[in-house]
């Protein structure tokens, strides 16, 4: 776990990192958003009211953790992760509440119209990378990339495969054989915490991935694979597949693929960005 500040609105928020979530003091959020002279009283009573309007998983959800207090002591104290604090923002009834309350209300309707049309969400999605700074040329990667990995986790799904551990799994397997590196250990490489690796890959790391994952649902298709023990080797010999392309590659340019930089950090695309600015 790595403890963190994070300032909102001039305020200092508690935070710690457990896994690879955040979680938020309770009662540092509910001081920057209300005017309360004791945000601890504060959450009690909002506890108890959420509590009688039967909301208790929401406040079971909120683990306390020794967190420094302003004496510098570390002292117990409530912490929500990004959704569950989401939830206690619309419970709290003041004015600085209400700009988050309408951005909630407008994600989720965005999130609505997306079920309904998922088109949007492919445009909404598009125009995020393009306001990062991203091509256009390594949008239509990305988003390729994107089908293509849905494409197999559904194909997963089918053949049995359904807890998050065994694709997290699977997904090794085919990074390995494709790059020499797990997931985790490409990010590691890239110096990426919390940031998806996907979106830090050049042009030709996006689609040595794209290779090895629709090599991987073929395979699986091809052989029928059952379960996660077989699904495991389609993925090997699909990672396999685009590995064996990689190192073709980079033996007859003397280039290697994999790179510790990412796709806005070469100075070709950092031109770009800047003029798109």
């Amino acid at each position: 776990m790595d403890n963190k500040i994070a300032v909102f609105r001039g305020k200092e928020i508690r935070r710690v990192l457990k896994g690879n979530e955040w979680l938020f003091s309770v009662v540092d959020v509910i001081a920057a958003l209300t005017d309360s002279e004791n945000p601890a009283v504060y959450w009690r009573v909002l506890k108890k009211r959420l509590k009688d309007e039967g909301a208790d998983q929401t406040v079971t959800k909120c683990n306390a953790f020794k967190m420094p207090a302003a004496d510098g002591k570390l002292r117990l104290t409530d912490m929500a992760d990004t959704e569950t604090m989401f939830r206690l923002i619309q419970s709290i009834p003041s004015p600085k509440a209400e700009p988050f309350k309408r951005w909630l209300a407008r994600v989720g309707y965005e999130r609505v119209q997306e079920i309904e049309d998922p088109e949007l969400g492919t445009k909404r999605t598009r125009a995020l990378y393009k306001a990062k700074g991203y091509s256009d040329a390594w949008i239509e990667k990305r988003m390729r990339g994107i089908a293509i990995r849905e494409e197999l986790t559904d194909e997963w799904k089918k053949r049995g495969v359904k807890e998050e551990t065994e694709y997290a799994i699977l997904t090794a397997e085919i990074s390995k054989a494709t790059f020499g590196l797990t997931p985790s250990q490409y990010k590691k490489l890239k110096r990426l915490k919390r940031e998806n690796l996907r979106d830090h890959f050049s042009d030709l790391e996006q689609i040595f991935s794209i290779l090895g994952e629709a090599a991987t649902t073929e395979i699986t298709r091809t052989t029928d694979a059952q379960g996660f023990y077989e699904s495991k080797d389609a993925a090997r010999e699909g990672g396999e597949v685009a590995g064996k392309a990689r190192k073709d590659l980079e033996s007859r340019t003397g280039k290697k693929i994999v790179s510790r930089r990412n796709y806005l950090q070469q100075p070709e695309n950092r031109k770009l960005l800047k003029g798109n600015k």
